[in-house]
């Protein structure tokens, strides 16, 4: 009998150890199945003001009109720093720009002062790698500093030299690369690919944004397990630099679509300056050119999430759509970005993950781009990942749901001399729902600008008194800010 019962006692805890062994290896592979891939579609030079689901400007979005009936738009996300390399740093950092040491453009003229995405930087990117993901980066990365003898790129001859290869050393997890540092020739674009050295860049006579979404899909594809590791989750970046100029440099179908528009109807804003001045011209010169642009980067933007779709990807993937940064294109005599203005500061900004973020449209959350990289690894289950040293927060249960905490001020810094050792130079400021209160230097003159956002939307009168109310609510908060990320810009 006592052998029966053994034997008997012996099979059931063999066949509930087997069992349990099967069911923990089965959570294992549900759970490692189960982790987020991430596509980030990152465009240069887009304001939130041209999209179609805005309102606000003649531009054509048509796939992206309908992409947002099915995804979270954060309609007040902001880019902080409002120019190419410090917001791209931001984005890959969670950092500000004094922390992350990208608080201007990289390029020659700043690679003295050692301003690159620093090598020892912990992205978001590194932390995926760690935690099992394929990384993928196509098109522009714009955060590596050219050295002599420079690449023999068009880019590369003047005054300013710009392109730079990115050596595997530098890639910060992204084990497929297909991109190179800044190069604006969109109808050739230039590219290294993954195992390329620095002298062995290649040309394309394709627009830049057809090619990258092409090679997206091959990715996304990975046919015979060729490009990633196919029992992996992924993350891709796909970086497209239009609208970004040089804008004449777009397919000519898209041009089409705006020709015959007639001007009247794309000069309505009443922040364009007048036709004769030097901006207004030029406003008037680009604007059909920087409208075909979005047009064609939506396109392209809809063939890659199509793609997703078609492979049965999207179910379990979070698509992150967005920009740098705006642009003014003229509007307050800027000829593009880096200032204070909406259409510099103000990005589109929409995040999808079907089943898990609600639908909708937010024109309360205050988004910052350092929020991105913890808000995305909360999201991807890796809280417990989030280094310690970001400026940025999580707000992965709002982007859920719309439930929980969210910022109540957003911070803008720009325009910093990068040989400027004490940084006290540039604007700095923080921005409200429904206000924003800078305090910007030109030629070692200073002064306030502060507008009311909802009465004065276009930004026409700057209203700043020191004894205002909302003066005087603000302008702690901005000098805390100041002091706690060791700015030396100084408020006078």
């Amino acid at each position: 009998m006592k052998y029966i019962r053994y034997s008997i006692c012996t099979k059931f805890f063999l066949l509930l150890s087997i069992v349990f062994g099967i069911s923990c290896d089965a959570q294992n592979n549900v759970k490692y199945k189960k982790a987020p891939n991430l596509l980030i579609i990152l465009a240069d030079q887009w304001r939130a003001q041209a999209v179609g689901f805005e309102g606000r400007e003649p531009v054509m979005t048509p796939y992206l009109d309908q992409y947002v009936k099915e995804s979270l738009v954060l309609e007040q996300m902001v880019s902080n720093y409002p120019v190419c390399s410090p917001a791209r740093a931001m984005l890959m950092t969670g950092q500000y720009p004094i922390k992350n040491k990208v608080y201007s453009n990289v390029n020659s003229a700043s690679a003295p002062f050692g301003i690159e995405l620093q090598e020892n930087a912990i992205c978001w990117s590194d932390i995926l790698k760690e935690n099992g993901y394929s990384n993928g980066y196509i098109g522009k990365w714009h955060l590596d500093s050219p050295y002599k003898p420079y690449v023999p790129t068009s880019n590369n001859v003047g005054s300013v030299a710009w392109n730079e290869w990115t050596s595997p050393d530098k890639r910060h997890g992204f084990d497929y690369w297909y991109a190179y540092g800044t190069y604006d020739e969109h109808d050739r674009p230039m590219y290294w690919d993954t195992y390329d050295k620095r002298d062995e860049f290649k040309y394309v006579n394709e627009w830049g944004p057809i090619h990258e979404a092409d090679k997206a899909l091959a990715y996304m594809k990975n046919e015979e397990g060729k490009i990633r590791n196919s029992d992996a989750p992924f993350s891709l970046v796909v970086s497209m630099n239009p609208p970004h100029s040089e804008y004449q440099r777009v397919p000519e179908k898209y041009y089409q679509l705006y020709k015959d528009v007639p001007l009247e109807d794309l000069i309505k804003d009443p922040n364009i300056p007048a036709a004769g001045t030097k901006m207004g011209d030029t406003y008037r010169k680009d604007i059909r050119y920087y409208y075909a642009n979005i047009t064609g980067v939506d396109e392209q933007i809809g063939r890659i999430l199509n793609g997703l779709k078609d492979m049965k990807l999207d179910d379990n993937t979070i698509v992150v759509i967005m920009a740098d940064h705006g642009n003014c294109l003229g509007k307050h005599s800027e000829i593009s970005k880096n200032n204070i203005f909406e259409e510099s500061l103000r990005i589109p900004f929409i995040v999808r993950w079907k089943n898990h973020i609600v639908p909708r449209k937010d024109s309360t959350f205050l988004g910052s781009l350092p929020d991105i990289y913890p808000t995305l690894l909360e999201l991807m289950g890796l809280k417990n990942k989030i280094p310690k040293n970001l400026d940025g927060k999580s707000y992965a249960q709002y982007y859920l749901n719309g439930k929980g905490k969210k910022p109540t001020e957003q911070y803008i810094l720009g325009a910093i001399i990068s040989d400027n050792v004490d940084m006290n130079t540039g604007f700095r400021g923080i921005r409200t729902k429904d206000y924003k209160l800078s305090f910007v230097k030109k030629k070692k003159k200073g002064e306030y600008v502060l507008y009311d956002l909802k009465a004065d939307p276009f930004e026409l009168t700057n209203i700043y008194k020191p004894d205002l109310p909302i003066v005087k609510k603000l302008q702690p908060v901005l000098k805390q800010w100041l002091e706690k990320t060791k700015d030396g810009f100084i408020l006078e």
